[in-house]
């Protein structure tokens, strides 16, 4: 092992930031991606981000929630997921507003102001103890900031970028994407919006989705050096397939977008293609990541009724905004189109949010306040929503085959009746529905549930028959491994986590106003 960070029974509980130039500079990954590299050398790593704004969360075993992210990241580091890895989670409910989730639990719904106007500098403390905890109890721990660090406006509040780098005593290493352009003005105009205190903890760069001959990129890399003092620690190729569990897609337009799938026929005669309604406040859109996995089965996001129209199965995903995501669908065609489908006997799917939507009735004066709201109608059940929110890793059985998943809902559905059960649900002829996020993970159930849906759209589609998404998902977090220590200096990487922030790292002008 390059370096000289102790393995497994050692003290250092060294630490490194991974910041980005910007939102989706590749921060996620790369942490993962070093995660998973020290774990190969047997070091005892932990993930960690001390606030995360994300609609994508998961479940730990204590029953906290925290960005999925996060888990993929403690994934990576083949360690469980806890709270610690990621203290402060925020659910935008709005673009001005989101709930506050600390230490795995909802505490309140705060404006965009209200929490940088306090709220945010008074869980500094908190984040800062996680950190502590984790480094105790690890060799090291990789941190992931969040959006840019130089985001001028919000750094006296800031606690999960150069706030808890601060705090911490611990070396920065900044991420941009050079797909997108500009990664040179990106990383000196960076450095260069950053006090003096602060600057002395970026300690070098990291280019990530880089294409073609890095000789060609050189020259800029030292020219960088010559400006700021500070080296490239390593050029990351551009590489498909590595988008897991991203943290959301709340600005984004999904219509059109095909989700990764393995490149590999069908196993049967017909594909299957997945049509899945990009609701608002979508969250979880990782759920169908297990079918795109699947040789044949073709994902693909849609907000358009015509787009349901060569679709074998429609999901319904789960969404922030259970009746907001229901105007929509009605404002569009889509729940026309949807309740068409179901009388014709096609596969429809509805999850969390998307199987309330799928209901009779909702009565909710928690997240819309609207009070009584007429669900589609196309399953017997009945949602009232709580003021505490259900958090759970439920396990049972369902079309014959063992399923996990994990719950996240303020709505409390009472299934009246129905065809069968379904996990916490139930179906009513072609159409499912179930609170269960990641059920279709199982890949018995998910097998066997495609298996139905194949029949019920008269597909000639069979399911690979030895297809296993953990097996995928694992295979997925190596290429990242694989990233960081064939292209990255992992000597100096090292050398950060075990010794600290460099002595003497030189102050680039004009700094924070």
């Amino acid at each position: 092992m390059n370096g000289r960070l102790k393995a497994s029974g050692g003290s250092v509980g060294g630490g490194l930031l991974v910041a980005g130039t910007t939102s989706d500079a590749g921060k996620s990954v790369v942490t993962a991606g070093i995660c998973r590299w020290l774990v190969r050398q047997g070091v005892r790593v932990a993930p960690f981000k001390a606030q995360n704004m994300s609609l994508n969360s998961f479940v730990t075993r204590e029953g906290a929630e925290i960005g999925r992210a996060q888990a993929m990241q403690a994934a990576a580091a083949r360690v469980e997921p806890t709270a610690l890895m990621n203290p402060v989670l925020l659910k935008p409910g709005s673009d001005r507003s989101s709930q506050v989730v600390l230490l795995g639990k909802p505490v309140g719904e705060l404006s965009a102001r209200g929490y940088h106007a306090g709220r945010q500098e008074q869980l500094l403390g908190t984040v800062t103890d996680c950190l502590q905890e984790l480094r105790r109890t690890h060799d090291a721990v990789i941190c992931e900031g969040a959006g840019s660090p130089a985001e001028i406006n919000l750094r006296r509040t800031d606690i999960v970028n150069m706030g808890i780098a601060r705090a911490a005593r611990i070396p920065v290493v900044v991420v941009g994407d050079i797909d997108r352009g500009g990664v040179f003005a990106s990383f000196f105009g960076t450095t260069a919006l950053l006090s003096k205190e602060d600057q002395a903890l970026v300690a070098g760069y990291l280019v990530n989705k880089f294409r073609g001959d890095v000789t060609l990129l050189e020259p800029g890399l030292e020219m960088l050096r010559g400006l700021t003092g500070r080296r490239t620690l390593g050029v990351l190729p551009f590489a498909h397939g590595l988008g897991i569990d991203e943290e959301d897609g709340m600005g984004v337009s999904l219509r059109g977008a095909v989700r990764e799938s393995v490149v590999a026929p069908p196993h049967g005669a017909d594909v299957l293609r997945v049509a899945v309604c990009a609701v608002p406040l979508m969250s979880n859109f990782t759920d169908v990541d297990a079918l795109a996995a699947e040789p044949g089965v073709v994902v693909r996001f849609v907000d358009r009724a015509e787009e349901l129209a060569d679709a074998d199965l429609v999901v319904l995903p789960g969404t922030r905004g259970t009746v907001r995501a229901l105007e929509w669908l009605r404002e569009r065609g889509l729940a026309d189109a949807i309740a068409r489908r179901a009388a014709e006997g096609r596969p429809v799917l509805g999850i969390c949010g998307g199987f309330q939507m799928l209901g009779e009735h909702i009565e909710d004066e928690v997240e819309s306040k609207a009070g009584a709201v007429d669900g589609l109608g196309l399953l017997p059940v009945r949602v009232r929503f709580a003021v505490e929110k259900t958090l759970a890793r439920p396990a049972g059985e369902a079309l014959g085959e063992p399923v996990e998943g994990y719950e996240i809902h303020h709505g409390v559905a009472e299934v009246t009746g129905g065809d069968e059960t379904f996990l916490d649900g139930c179906r009513t002829g072609s159409v499912w529905g179930t609170h269960w996020h990641g059920s279709l993970e199982s890949d018995g159930f998910r097998r066997a549930f495609l298996r139905r849906v194949a029949a019920d759209a008269g597909r000639a589609f069979v399911p690979a028959p030895n297809t296993s998404f953990g097996t995928l998902r694992e295979e997925q977090l190596d290429r990242l491994g694989d990233l960081i220590e064939e292209h990255a200096d992992t000597g100096a990487l090292l050398r950060l986590i075990e010794e600290g922030v460099p002595e003497g790292l030189p102050f680039v002008p004009p700094g924070a106003p």
